[in-house]
């Protein structure tokens, strides 16, 4: 248990660079074409919906690099859905990222779905741990009615549970880093894409 629970943190704590070995993958084995870049850019624009109104639900605290935890209890926007939005988003975004790419695909693209549903899987875990630790009855309720990864189809509500307002302006701001990093993965592999179709 204890040794799960370094793995766990050491995922949390470092989980905004473990992509980049994909992504050296995605750019080293680049086969992009056409039909690639559009239909992996339309899922990597959603997981980056699904993460943009998640963060402008869960604030700025969804950025923390050191341990797990949390001010509120989120059960609204995404979080209705599914309890890990964010993750979901993510996974999203580096398959949509590997589909655009075409590196080796579809071995790429699965090996990076397994491995981050793996690490987030670990995170969740220990999240869930606090949360329950934290919230209680609450949590549990939640637990009870929402999936981890696996959106429902109808909004969970407990208007017992105190939630934060909506701030997309907080949620843009907070997402300023992942743009940054979208956007220059986007950008080299359409210009490798077009480079590749020039010689």
């Amino acid at each position: 248990m204890k040794n799960r629970t370094e793995i766990t943190n050491f995922l949390f704590k470092f989980r905004s660079y473990t992509p980049l070995p994909f992504v050296a993958v995605m750019l080293l084995y680049h086969q992009a074409n056409v039909w690639s870049l559009i239909a992996g850019f339309i899922v990597l624009i959603c997981g980056e919906a699904i993460r943009l109104w998640g963060v402008s639900w869960a604030g700025s605290e969804t950025r923390t690099t050191g341990r797990v935890g949390g001010t509120f209890l989120i059960i609204s926007g995404p979080f209705a859905y599914v309890r890990n939005p964010l993750y979901v988003g993510n996974i999203l975004i580096y398959t949509g990222a590997g589909i655009m790419s075409f590196a080796a695909f579809p071995y790429l693209q699965i090996v990076g779905l397994l491995f981050f549903s793996f690490q987030y899987y670990l995170i969740v875990l220990e999240e869930e741990r606090y949360l329950q630790q934290t919230f209680g009855e609450q949590f549990k309720n939640y637990v009870k009615n929402v999936p981890r990864f696996i959106p429902r189809l109808t909004p969970y509500k407990d208007a017992a549970v105190v939630q934060p307002p909506m701030d997309l302006k907080d949620g843009l701001k907070s997402e300023r880093r992942t743009f940054q990093a979208i956007s220059i993965v986007i950008l080299t592999i359409v210009l490798i894409w077009f480079l590749r179709r020039l010689s």
